[in-house]
């Protein structure tokens, strides 16, 4: 790829590829999994497209590449870059600000500072990179200032920006001492996307109130005849790719083999979550404790099997939240278990794919129950591979997937014996009450895939827009 050749820019905080050593010592790489790499793969073979984001490794600077056909282009962090603009501002001032403060946010002014040099960094790349009238689709939180800085530089560009975890209320956003340099960060968009139309109205409230641009509707016109478009456009799974896996031989083999390895029991419930304290992996795992307690489930012939991927190590909440978490589990099995049958099969691990499926089709009962979240892939996933319309879902109403997945059993999370209520009734439902809901939120997954989810993105973001021409008031200063 020559510099300033490719017609559709993907710009991440991370590249769709991870770092790998084989076994003969040398180093190569291995596409990541997930979703949005398969979305948009085919859109980037067409487009001659290229990928830009950090590659896992801190002071490491790496020319451009190609792997399987992608162009990619690095952007180096530093390790203080890592601790500051990573850890520091996107995950430990962001995130939970992002998250309903499910944990506190820390305001920090050198994490704002790493954050503002690092999205520049970005912005720079994405400017060099890009053909002239090229797309450019900037994803998720770490690059909210990209939009506009990517702007001042390159004003021919149609500019997407996709948010993949919730926007916050005003009352929450307002604690942000850089809320107006975020705003103004995302209005360098064309469209700005979201999972959830209540999103989408927070943003356009916020920069109506605290930037003052003239707002109608999902529109923003903007002193200088540009709109800007918020919407919702709800993220899902590759839904075939993921059935087609669930109906394979090797995937069912595995399903049987782990439903023997636990025990053979007659339920198999089954959490599958990133260990943060955003995923309410706690109070689910004391409403279950409890439902054994009281004598609903019996550790003979039912098993919680809980997944927990580690995830950010390095910031000090999540470490005291796996302390809690193994303490949680260790009195569990220790007060109601018996030897070789445990209430909670606990691991702390993170699996590919295959095991992902074949877990899903071990599942009598997903529970999946975040205190808030974005969408939720998990329980489209295991939606996916219930091909036999069996299965049942506990859903959290704060996950984004709650709109689409209307036949799960909602819950609310901060509620355990309202929790402990849906998963009974999902455990003592009959066969024909389960098909019936399994089947419609399977239509649901199979007719909005993340190939239209993208496509459609993409083509909202390729209409354009003529100059609004409304008279707008000037911007009030900050």
């Amino acid at each position: 790829m020559t510099t300033g050749s490719a017609d559709l820019v993907i710009v991440a905080n991370r590249l769709p590829v991870d770092r790998v050593t084989l076994p003969d010592g040398s180093l190569d790489w291995r596409r990541s999994p997930g979703g949005l790499v398969s979305a948009l793969e085919p859109v980037m073979r067409s487009n001659d497209g290229a990928w830009i984001g950090w590659p896992g490794v801190a002071g490491e600077e790496i020319e451009p590449f190609v792997d399987d056909g992608l162009s990619l282009v690095p952007v180096a962090l530093t390790e203080s870059e890592v601790e500051e603009f990573y850890e520091g501002f996107s995950n430990g001032t962001l995130w939970p600000l992002y998250h309903d403060v499910v944990a506190k946010p820390e305001f920090h002014r050198e994490w704002w500072d790493a954050f503002v040099t690092v999205n520049q960094r970005f912005a720079n790349k994405a400017a060099e990179v890009a053909a002239k009238d090229a797309t450019v689709w900037i994803q998720d939180y770490q690059m909210q200032l990209v939009p506009q800085m990517l702007r001042d530089l390159r004003p021919d560009l149609r500019i997407g920006f996709y948010l993949h975890i919730p926007f916050p209320p005003a009352e929450l956003f307002q604690q942000l001492p850089w809320r107006r340099q975020i705003l103004e960060g995302l209005l360098g968009a064309d469209l700005v996307g979201f999972q959830l139309s209540g999103a989408a109205q927070n943003f356009v409230r916020l920069v109506r109130q605290r930037v003052g641009h003239k707002t109608h509707r999902d529109m923003v016109y903007l002193p200088d005849g540009r709109s800007v478009r918020a919407a919702a456009f709800p993220i899902s799974i590759d839904a075939d790719d993921f059935e087609k896996l669930a109906r394979s031989d090797s995937v069912n083999e595995r399903a049987a083999q782990i439903r023997t390895a636990l025990g053979n029991p007659k339920r198999v419930l089954l959490g599958i979550d990133r260990l943060d304290y955003t995923k309410g992996i706690y109070s689910r795992l004391r409403a279950y404790s409890e439902l054994v307690k009281d004598g609903h489930f019996d550790v003979n012939d039912s098993v919680f099997v809980q997944v927990a991927t580690p995830s950010r190590e390095r910031v000090e909440q999540y470490r005291v939240l796996r302390d809690d978490i193994d303490r949680l589990v260790g009195r569990i099995n220790g007060d109601l278990g018996r030897i070789g049958q445990p209430v909670i099969a606990y691991l702390h691990s993170s699996y590919p794919r295959h095991e992902m499926a074949a877990l899903y089709r071990t599942a009598d009962i997903m529970v999946v129950t975040p205190y808030r979240d974005g969408m939720n892939l998990v329980a489209k996933e295991y939606v996916a591979c219930r091909y036999d319309n069996d299965g049942a879902l506990v859903l959290s109403e704060f996950a984004g997937a709650a709109n689409e997945l209307r036949q799960a059993w909602q819950v609310n999370p901060y509620d355990i014996n309202g929790m402990k209520s849906a998963i009974l009734d999902a455990a003592t439902s009959d066969e024909r009450e389960r098909s019936r809901r399994m089947k419609a939120m399977r239509k649901t997954v199979s007719e909005h895939d993340v190939a239209s989810w993208a496509d459609g993105f993409l083509a909202e973001l390729a209409a354009v827009r003529p100059s609004h021409g409304k008279p707008v008031r000037p911007v009030r200063p900050s």
